[in-house]
């Protein structure tokens, strides 16, 4: 697992105006807390921040918080982004320890192209992209692959499936699903308008036997009765 060094100011104000003016100079307000330590109210620079969350690791890196003199081993969570301009404006920093675990959230990489794709014209619908482990913080993933060239249309894969590193442990219910292979909305509505026509052509069809059968009936009577 990676480890980045990030420094972080102390000191800062409370409020919605003072962080945003920390915004404006390019920093991102935090704070700091875990492990029974009282919280800190922190801020670092933005562009630091990115480049340690950056990594191979991504959110899951580990980072060595030098707080004043102190080196701090945390993790980055509740990371808030600006809705419109998707900036980090806000984030804690969690103590954690070598030898504790925690819990992460880690990505999904689909591997492989589905026989239902190949074979059959279907796509791949990707239901949930991330999983929820507990692990020591050095055995976090930076992913987990998942076979999906077996798969064929109708198929659903789930959590279930994956396979597990040795040390980690899934919190992610077994049967949530992750992928499926449908065939695509606009062929299924051409298919079923299809068979709509077809339909309605054989049901002409019968309806004009009908009527055919009818008239000859009547005319057979007519002829009886003179």
């Amino acid at each position: 697992m990676d480890q980045v060094t990030l420094r972080a100011d102390t000191g800062r104000e409370q409020g919605t105006r003072p962080a945003r003016r920390l915004r404006r100079e390019g920093l991102v307000p935090a704070v700091v807390y875990g492990r029974g330590s009282d919280t800190v109210s922190v801020s670092v620079d933005k562009r630091d921040l990115y480049r340690a969350l950056t990594t191979e690791a991504g959110a899951n890196v580990l980072i060595s918080l030098e707080v004043g003199k102190e080196k701090l081993l945390t993790v980055a969570r509740e990371v808030q982004r600006h809705p419109v301009r998707n900036e980090i404006i806000h984030l804690d920093f969690i103590r954690i320890s070598l030898d504790e675990e925690i819990e992460a959230v880690v990505s999904i990489e689909f591997v492989g192209e589905p026989v239902g794709v190949r074979e059959d014209g279907g796509i791949v619908d990707t239901i949930n992209t991330s999983v929820t482990i507990s692990a020591l913080p050095t055995a976090i993933p930076s992913s987990m692959e998942v076979d999906i060239s077996e798969m064929a249309v109708g198929d659903t894969i789930t959590v279930e499936a994956l396979p597990v590193p040795e040390g980690v442990e899934l919190l992610t219910d077994p049967d949530t699903p992750l992928a499926s292979v449908v065939i695509p909305a606009a062929v299924e509505a051409a298919v079923t308008e299809e068979e709509l026509e077809e339909g309605e052509l054989l049901e002409g069809e019968e309806g004009e036997e009908g009527e055919e059968g009818e008239g000859a009936e009547a005319s057979a009577e007519t002829e009886e009765e003179a």
